[in-house]
């Protein structure tokens, strides 16, 4: 079922407990601002990293199954060359709703873990970035948004194919 992508994003961010995997020991990583506005707007975040206990003074998994009590979302800014295994990961867990994050560069998406959501039946979003859509939007971001809109790389719809 074909929905638009600011609907999804609305969908995603209504949930209230969503893994950042990817998040990184050094300040400044895309996942990092992601983990922390999502933490100011009142989102119980939880950051995954495989190589680190602590990222921005929070606890850190090395995995999804790891979480205790697990998440109800995953947004996933990581290589594309891992993004798969996290969307199985997923889709074992049952966290049905994830996001590939891809803003100007290559993003995490890869054609393998697209056709893996695709075959889970999971509600994925494979472009942008949860910042275009979390209120308040920040001018950069709402920039960002229409840019990528202009330019075709951000779908208007997502899903039903």
């Amino acid at each position: 079922m074909a929905m638009t992508l600011a609907e999804a994003a609305q969908n995603f961010l209504a949930q209230n407990r969503i893994a950042v995997v990817g998040v990184s020991r050094r300040r400044g990583h895309a996942a990092n601002f992601i983990f922390n506005k999502l933490r100011a707007t009142g989102h119980d975040v939880v950051p995954v990293n495989r190589g680190a206990t602590e990222v921005e003074g929070a606890h850190c998994y090395p995995d999804l199954k790891s979480i205790p009590g697990g998440v109800s979302a995953a947004l996933i800014v990581t290589r594309p060359s891992e993004a798969a295994t996290v969307v199985r990961e997923c889709a074992e867990l049952g966290i049905t709703r994830v996001w590939l994050h891809r803003s100007i560069g290559a993003g995490s998406a890869s054609d393998e873990a697209v056709q893996v959501g695709r075959d889970a039946k999971l509600a994925l979003i494979r472009a942008g970035c949860p910042m275009m859509f979390a209120e308040p939007v920040d001018l950069p971001h709402k920039c960002l948004r229409w840019c990528l809109r202009v330019t075709g790389r951000l779908p208007a719809t997502i899903g039903g194919s």
